[in-house]
């Protein structure tokens, strides 16, 4: 009996001295965790040149200078691209415009995401989708490259694909052999006219990423 009672001691004093020896989290430390879930790195790809400002394969730019010029923010050249900080609802959305052109667009992305210390969780890519018709709305949490050379590089770079991408279609109304000239032309008139909604609605997208999240994003603006 005596003996039962020494091991029930012993066995309470382990547990208790487990409890005791957990990890401490520091101040400072739960302050770094809180800034990481709250940072958003929002990446539009497109591609450098003023003569390529206005082409549809550039909508990820153009989605990103929509909602700076909305919130009165400024970019600022920085190393691998051009960089704003959107403060919203506690979070911190840092909008950035790779200038490495398309093909090399993940070097810019993993520079950022190792600098600012964001989770893979927390990156938003937007691109250009031949597959979708003007201006309709697809997020995703992962998924393949499907041809694009941006999202081809992403994945390469950070060696996975399980990124949340915002695709964003501009349709398919090309001849054979168009391509190119289709992608790295500008918008036609009736495009240039309902363009302004669709990137009203896209900045919205942008805040419900980081606010929302992701699940309730796609629920609420796929296909739109």
């Amino acid at each position: 009996m005596i003996q039962w009672i020494t091991q029930l001691f012993a066995s309470s004093k382990t547990a208790s001295d487990t409890d005791t020896m957990k990890p401490e989290v520091h101040e400072h430390q739960k302050n770094n965790m809180k800034s990481v879930s709250n940072k958003f790195l929002i990446v539009g790809l497109g591609n450098i040149g003023a003569e390529y400002v206005n082409t549809r394969h550039n909508i990820g730019f153009k989605v990103l200078d929509f909602l700076a010029k909305k919130e009165s923010l400024s970019f600022e050249t920085v190393k691998l691209g051009a960089l704003a900080e959107y403060k919203f609802k506690g979070r911190t959305f840092l909008l950035l415009k790779p200038n490495t052109y398309m093909n090399l667009s993940g070097k810019a992305v993993k520079f950022w995401m190792d600098k600012e210390n964001i989770p893979l969780e927390n990156v938003l890519v937007i691109t250009d989708d031949l597959n979708l018709s003007f201006g309709t709305i697809r997020i995703k949490p992962k998924g393949s490259d499907g041809g694009h050379n941006g999202l081809k590089n992403i994945n390469l770079i950070l060696n996975t694909q399980n990124y949340t991408r915002f695709r964003f279609g501009i349709s398919d109304q090309f001849k054979k052999g168009q391509q190119v000239d289709y992608v790295l032309g500008d918008w036609d008139e009736e495009e240039k006219t309902k363009l302004p909604e669709r990137l009203e609605l896209a900045s919205e997208i942008i805040k419900s990423f980081g606010t929302a999240g992701l699940e309730n994003t796609m629920t609420a603006f796929n296909g739109k």
